[in-house]
């Protein structure tokens, strides 16, 4: 009976994003819109990054990460959510949806370890700046970008491994836009307690702990920005990290509360809003932030459109 139940679903059904009639249209133009937005603003910030020599430092190498993993991020879900509003058949297969969850948990987790240094990219240049130079070497660079992908990748394949060997004997309807961890596990015909207690300690670990790291660095750089004497260093410094926090803020908050918080507070249509939050929300101001509060990528993008009119 057992091996006959893992067999049974090969098929996860969408419910519809919001159960008022004759939104879907709306719907779909909005995510579209901000879709695009995300995708387009993501690969300028990439395209600028690479070709502006003055942004070939640390700062700018991990925010050309960022972008790159944001583009990969919000199209491994939106996609789906796009087509989902024009069809009656709103679903993925079993292998389909595996795949999306991978691709999903590998890219959120890899971007929770780059956010984190980042931040201490920002530490080490305003905290210490004589050492910045020594300590932020490209090398050092590019092994904290491999050591947040390794951890993305095998932490992910982990993760969708242990969920997918589950028994799933329906039903087969997932109350989101697309395949997440916890209401998928809700399908699943056997206790999932040992799922949830893996699910909450990865968020312990890989959402929390990267946070908190974050705000100590940022508070020791907050401190190190009050001692400055010069008003315009505090403005210039505060500045050039403003839209760090912002984009943390805007990450993690979404993350913690969807993972971290109490069944009996889950919410299936609070949760859509706050997965849409991470999903697409933060892919979509990240390059709005940054380039509308930082100068030198401003500049670039300046250079960059005089470039293309001259030629």
């Amino acid at each position: 009976m057992t091996s006959r139940n893992h067999t049974v679903v090969a098929y996860f059904q969408f419910l519809p994003f919001s159960s008022i009639p004759g939104i879907q249209g709306s719907l779909f133009c909005l995510v579209l819109l901000m879709y695009l937005s995300a995708l387009v603003g993501n690969i300028l910030i990439i395209v600028i990054t690479r070709v502006d020599a003055a942004l070939h430092s640390p700062m700018y190498f991990f925010l050309k990460n960022l972008s790159f993993l944001e583009i990969g991020y919000t199209t491994s879900t939106i996609p789906q959510m796009l087509v989902n509003f024009l069809t009656k058949r709103k679903g993925i297969s079993f292998l389909g949806c595996a795949t999306q969850m991978y691709a999903f948990s590998l890219l959120g987790i890899t971007e929770c370890c780059l956010l984190a240094a980042m931040a201490y990219d920002r530490y080490m240049a305003i905290c210490h700046p004589l050492r910045y130079t020594t300590v932020m070497s490209w090398n050092m660079c590019f092994l904290l970008s491999a050591v947040s992908w390794l951890t993305g990748v095998l932490l992910a394949l982990g993760q969708t491994t242990f969920i997918f060997t589950l028994p799933y004997c329906g039903p087969n309807r997932i109350n989101h836009f697309f395949c997440d961890l916890l209401p998928l596990l809700k399908l699943a015909c056997v206790d999932t307690f040992k799922n949830e207690i893996a699910i909450y300690i990865i968020a312990v670990l890989f959402i929390t702990v990267p946070f908190l790291l974050i705000v100590t660095s940022y508070v020791q750089i907050l401190h190190t920005i009050f001692k400055m004497p010069s008003a315009g260093g505090k403005r210039k410094t505060f500045s050039t990290c403003c839209s760090h926090l912002v984009v943390v803020t805007l990450f993690y908050g979404s993350g913690i509360v969807t993972y971290l918080r109490p069944k009996a507070f889950y919410s299936s249509s609070s949760n859509k809003l706050l997965s849409l939050s991470y999903t697409l929300m933060s892919p979509m101001m990240n390059p709005l932030i940054y380039s509308l509060r930082n100068k030198e990528v401003k500049q670039a993008l300046k250079k960059l459109r005089a470039k293309n009119i001259n030629t």
